[in-house]
């Protein structure tokens, strides 16, 4: 696993496989990323362990060569996000990515029907993917739909949340969340503010963790690269 912790790239094999441990930047896309790592370690087979949205930031599992074959692997393992929701808005993409279709007022949300709300999560359940997600439908994303105002019918899909921690600073809700592959948080803001009965977004996500693997030992896009070419003599 190359982390910040893998000061010396002499030693390794891209072709053979690595995975690499990427913090990727807000409003920068997941598959803009394996093209960086993918032109820096000079190798085409490239994929990454699980999709951020271009309006998320935070861990990547980046694996090149043969190591592409883990990716499922790391794609079952428990994830980890922080964020905030803000109360009163809502909007198509369920995150800040679309203009506001709602607003409503937040007068007699207080922390009990908030912390009343956050424990319905908590479990097994099932979710239904958002219209806004690189799920495919006939070879599209579903979001490709969405952008043209279409909308697809999805099946339900289990999902489990073990941990959701709240810090309130009304209209925002600050959270911590431990999921199961496959849970989509901007869904969580929406339904969380469906349950309050004023709407919600999701107004900002990290993810901080995939399995033990933490965003703290993940290397910048710009690290990985400056490394890469130290290794490969190119100033």
């Amino acid at each position: 696993m190359i982390t910040k912790e893998t000061i010396d790239f002499s030693g390794l094999n891209f072709l053979t496989g690595e995975a690499i441990l990427i913090d990727k930047p807000l409003d920068f896309s997941s598959f803009k990323a394996v093209y960086h790592v993918r032109k820096a370690a000079c190798v085409k087979k490239v994929g990454h362990a699980g999709t951020l949205d271009p309006r998320a930031s935070g861990l990547l599992i980046i694996c090149t060569g043969k190591k592409t074959k883990a990716i499922t692997s790391f794609q079952d393992l428990t994830k980890t996000y922080t964020g905030s929701f803000t109360l009163g808005k809502t909007t198509p993409s369920m995150d800040s990515e679309t203009e506001f279709t709602e607003i409503k007022p937040i007068d007699g949300i207080t922390e009990e029907k908030i912390l009343a709300v956050r424990d319905t999560f908590l479990g097994e359940s099932f979710q239904t993917p958002p219209m806004y997600s690189a799920v495919k439908f006939q070879g599209r994303r579903l979001y490709d739909y969405a952008r043209k105002g279409e909308s697809i019918e999805r099946a339900l899909r289990p999902i489990t949340i073990s941990k959701f921690e709240v810090t309130i600073s009304l209209p925002d809700v600050f959270f911590e969340i431990d999921c199961s592959k496959g849970t989509y948080i901007r869904v969580i803001a929406d339904d969380f503010g469906k349950k309050l009965g004023c709407g919600a977004f999701l107004s900002s996500l990290r993810r901080t963790k995939i399995g033990e693997y933490s965003v703290e030992n993940a290397l910048s896009i710009e690290e990985f690269t400056q490394r890469a070419k130290i290794r490969d003599g190119v100033e």
